[in-house]
């Protein structure tokens, strides 16, 4: 029988192996201020993951990639401006890729990844604020860890730039977005 954790500075960690991200337990959203004075939220149907444990978990990895047309944020006008070219331009950039370069520190269940992203075609550094959930196997015999992540861009670093000025002063839409990412990873035989 395969083990499905291992100890590592008081965790049970997953097992060294390849996990891809479960489409049925995920949630790839965003938040950002609206009118100054309220948060719009929105999530990407559509995503995909791998992510390598390594034998030392801080040589850890992860490649993600996010369909852009699969943004929902509950207002169908709204989905559809965000497909265009003001935002992300989901026809000729169809996914938005993440990669990580380094797990840059850890605390605890808290892991801080290094990475690159990339919107539109222009790649940035940013830093993935991990943390590990835990480690099971459920019920279907499946060997699983849940974390959750966040991160915080400027968009307007990857071209994303479309605004309105408000009569009232300030702007339409907030130039910082809050990235979280919330998933099961299953080992892949």
């Amino acid at each position: 029988m395969t083990v499905s954790t291992r100890e590592f500075e008081g965790l049970q960690i997953p097992a060294a192996g390849t996990y891809e991200l479960d489409a049925a337990h995920k949630r790839v959203g965003f938040v950002v201020k609206h009118l100054m004075v309220s948060k719009v939220r929105g999530q990407f149907s559509e995503a995909t993951a791998t992510i390598t444990v390594a034998e030392n978990p801080l040589e850890s990895s992860v490649t993600a990639s996010i369909t852009t047309a699969s943004v929902a944020t509950g207002n169908v006008d709204r989905d559809n401006h965000l497909r265009t070219g003001d935002f992300f331009e989901a026809e000729k950039y169809p996914t938005l890729e993440f990669r990580s370069t380094g797990v840059k520190s850890h605390a605890g269940t808290e892991f801080v990844l290094d990475g690159e992203l990339t919107i539109k075609g222009v790649t940035k550094p940013v830093e993935l604020v991990v943390e590990f959930e835990g480690a099971t196997t459920s019920p279907y015999g499946q060997h699983l860890f849940g974390f959750s992540a966040t991160t915080e861009i400027d968009r307007e670093d990857w071209g994303l730039t479309y605004n309105m000025a408000l009569e009232t002063g300030g702007v339409m839409i907030g130039k910082k977005v809050k990235i979280e990412i919330e998933g099961e990873a299953i080992l892949q035989a």
